[in-house]
């Protein structure tokens, strides 16, 4: 039954059995050869122990005295030769044999009666009945020997014969065997496989092999029946397949359109929230995919922050507009979203220029559809993009902010070769003239004339270092909490006391124009702080109240005189001059608890890359 459903295994037993007939063929060919090796060699000296044997008998009767050798060396002679090798190894061991019992016969025959014979007869005289007798006796013994022999090797001759035939049948039987299998089982299926082969190559499904059995070529032939119904079903589908495929290629080429516009969207607005959200949205849609989230890496922040969404049920913290509400949805939106919860998977890519990690996309898309090769693509092609768009807006802020302090460098040398050096001259003069010893009607009007120049040189004079102080003022750190953090410390060593620094800004949400403003209008409330209030203890507040950006300068000194905010004070003169130029507006009032509170809110009016950091200093 195994032989019946195996093509292989009949097709190795055949073979098989073709080569063991010939092995056995060929071993017991090799065996009977063997067997009768030398059996030639052992007829003919047998043949010749008989001439050998009357030529004894002869020697005898007419014997010769000048013989080259004596009678007894002939008998010694004669007796070897029935014991030479190729006569003895010729004959079985075993001693039942009738060859061997045949040859011990022989040999008594010789021993007892033929040789005693041989040698009590005289040299010389005529032989005797009695010696020919035991001569034509010992003669009979010597051909029945070799009769023995000679059928003997006629027998296995006649097995060697036999064994050939019988191998040669069975050869002829596995060939026929063989043959009607091949053509049944295996010349007939390929047939047909190959009728069925060719039909489809012509698209023609109808061609079935209907092989019965359980062998290879018959389970091959079921294959085929059921691979032309798969066939005929998987090529009516494809069809169906080849327009959703074009539906996915029209897909691409509107994201590719998309991204190709959103890319000088970004390149030409320089803000990611306003070019990035709408596009990502729109790309949402083609590929069914979102929400996607922007997170951006920055070396001062221990963890990646969230740049843009375009999701979510909530304001993001650093959002600066509110009438956009570009990311907002409702919870109930929000929540058939992909996520961790709800059946998603995410897919995070990583933004960077060679070198450097920017930030990283996260694109969240349903698993039960997954995310084809086209859309991975596209996307990786979207975080290129974005890539480069923050790099080149990090290069122009970095640019920005080298242009403006150069540029307040030259005035502030400007400054102080010219105007620094006119007053410095003007205070000496004055100096002069205090030194002059004027007496009269006029000393005293002469004195309240010095004073009022002196007074007005040395605050002109004060308002230039002043000056030169904000333009020599530069960010030459790597944020504006660093250089918060810096002054400070600065004053604190002034004040003698630890001031409190309270920061909550998004990193890059100012330009450096901006940075600088409020870098000043903080130092300038410091420096009014220790050197008017009397203050012990002086906080600094920078928070992000989006859409403002929000400055607090507080200390618990003797307050303002009347609680109104003085006239004329050239350092809220300079806040207030700032603020205007921000946008903003500066409050100086008394606090509840004592001391001063100056405050300055603004919106942000720069459009840049936007990141979210945290930075509280007690």
């Amino acid at each position: 039954m195994i032989f019946r459903r195996s093509l292989v295994k009949r097709t190795a037993v055949v073979v098989g059995a073709i080569i063991l007939t010939a092995v056995v063929s060929m071993a017991t060919t090799l065996a009977v050869s063997r067997s009768i090796e030398g059996n030639a060699t052992a007829i003919n000296r047998a043949g010749a122990l008989r001439m050998a044997a009357f030529e004894l008998l002869a020697h005898s009767a007419g014997h010769d005295e000048d013989a080259s050798e004596p009678f007894e060396a002939q008998l010694a002679g004669y007796d070897r030769k029935l014991h030479q090798a190729p006569l003895t190894q010729t004959l079985p061991s075993a001693g039942n044999h009738p060859l061997r019992q045949q040859y011990e016969q022989m040999l008594m025959r010789w021993q007892q009666a033929l040789r005693p014979a041989l040698e009590d007869h005289a040299l010389g005289t005529p032989v005797s009945a009695s010696l020919l007798q035991a001569t034509e006796q010992y003669v009979a013994e010597v051909d029945q020997l070799v009769t023995m022999l000679e059928q003997r090797t006629e027998a296995r001759i006649d097995l060697l014969h036999v064994i050939q035939i019988i191998s040669l049948v069975f050869s002829i039987l596995i060939a026929v065997a063989l043959f009607l299998d091949l053509r049944n089982h295996v010349l007939q299926p390929m047939r047909k496989l190959v009728r069925i082969a060719a039909a489809v190559g012509d698209k023609d499904f109808t061609w079935k092999a209907n092989l019965s059995g359980s062998d290879e070529l018959s389970r091959l032939g079921r294959a085929f029946d059921q691979m032309t119904d798969e066939l005929a079903q998987s090529y009516g589908a494809l069809e169906s397949e080849a327009a959703a495929k074009t539906r996915e290629l029209e897909r691409s080429h509107q994201a590719l359109e998309l991204l190709h516009s959103a890319s000088r969207t970004l390149f030409a607005t320089h803000d990611l929230c306003n070019g990035a959200v709408p596009m990502l949205q729109e790309l949402e849609v083609l590929l069914g995919i979102g929400p996607i989230r922007l997170y951006l890496h920055d070396k001062q922040a221990s963890e990646p922050v969230e740049a843009i969404t375009t999701s979510t049920p909530e304001r993001p913290f650093y959002c600066r507009d509110h009438h956009c509400n570009a990311c907002l949805v409702t919870p109930e939106v929000y929540d058939e979203l992909p996520s961790e919860g709800n059946d998603g998977r995410r897919l995070l890519l990583p933004i960077r220029t060679p070198g450097q990690l920017l930030g990283t996309l996260e694109v969240w898309y349903p698993a039960d559809r997954g995310l084809s090769e086209t859309a991975r693509r596209l996307l990786e092609t979207l975080s290129d993009q974005l890539a480069t768009a923050i790099f080149l807006e990090k290069q122009i802020t970095e640019e920005q902010q080298l242009t403006l302090a150069e540029e307040r460098a030259v005035i502030a040398r400007e400054l102080h070769d010219s105007l620094a050096q006119s007053l410095s001259y003007l205070k000496m003069q004055v100096a002069r003239l205090r030194r002059l010893d004027i007496q009269g009607e006029h000393e005293r009007t002469h004195a309240d004339i010095l004073d009022e120049l002196s007074t007005g040189l040395n605050s002109a004079y004060r308002q230039l270092r002043e000056l030169l102080t904000t333009f020599r003022l530069k960010l030459d750190t790597p944020d504006l909490y660093t250089a918060l953090r810096q002054t400070v410390d600065e004053f604190s060593d002034r004040l003698g006391q630890l001031v409190d620094l309270d920061y909550n800004l998004p990193v890059n949400t100012l330009s450096p124009n901006e940075e600088i403003h409020i870098l000043q209008i903080v130092r300038e409330a410091l420096a009014n702080a220790i050197k008017h209030a009397d203050a012990t203890l002086v906080r600094v507040e920078v928070h992000f109240e989006s859409p403002r950006v929000a400055v607090r300068i507080l200390d618990n000194g003797k307050g303002l005189p009347g609680g109104e905010q003085p006239f004329q004070h050239y350092g809220l003169i300079i806040i207030q001059d700032r603020a205007r130029t921000l946008g903003g507006k500066v409050s100086v009032a008394n606090r509840e608890d004592g001391g001063v509170e100056v405050s300055m809110g603004f919106i942000p009016k720069s459009r840049h890359t936007i990141l979210t950091r945290e930075a509280n200093a007690g």
